[in-house]
């Protein structure tokens, strides 16, 4: 583990945050969230670790530009028949992220011995990606 010797506060990193590019953002939003589960769990299994892995698993940045991008144009009525059919494949393919997520979830409360709804708030999950 590097050693940093002279910390940022928590005002100054978040002022290097505000400077970051939307895509740099994500990236370290789901690094963070990372980090945070796993100081949150630091004991785990085998099995655990590997649904954690699954819980965290999003989609790319660049999807979720994307996908931002469609649902602007879907909402300004000025997207194309072509971006409608990517938008519900992109669409479709985060709904079938999300059920992966929450089936990872249910694993993790069952290997736990408590609920979904424990597991999720210990965790602090949310499912940012949608609009």
């Amino acid at each position: 583990m590097q050693n940093i010797q002279n910390p940022a506060s928590a005002e100054e990193l978040i002022q290097v945050v505000k400077q970051l590019s939307l895509p740099e953002l994500e990236q370290l939003v789901d690094r963070v969230i990372a980090i945070r589960a796993e100081r949150r769990a630091p004991h785990l299994t085998g099995d655990e670790s590997e649904l954690l892995a699954r819980i965290n698993q999003g989609l790319p940045a660049e999807d979720r530009a994307r996908l931002r991008e469609l649902i602007t144009r879907r909402d300004a009525e000025t997207i194309t028949s072509a971006e409608r059919q990517e938008l519900i494949g992109m669409t479709d393919r985060l709904e079938n992220l999300h059920a992966e997520r929450l089936a990872a979830l249910a694993e993790l409360a069952t290997l736990r011995g408590i609920t979904l709804d424990e597991v999720i708030n210990r965790l602090g999950i949310h499912f940012p990606d949608h609009d």
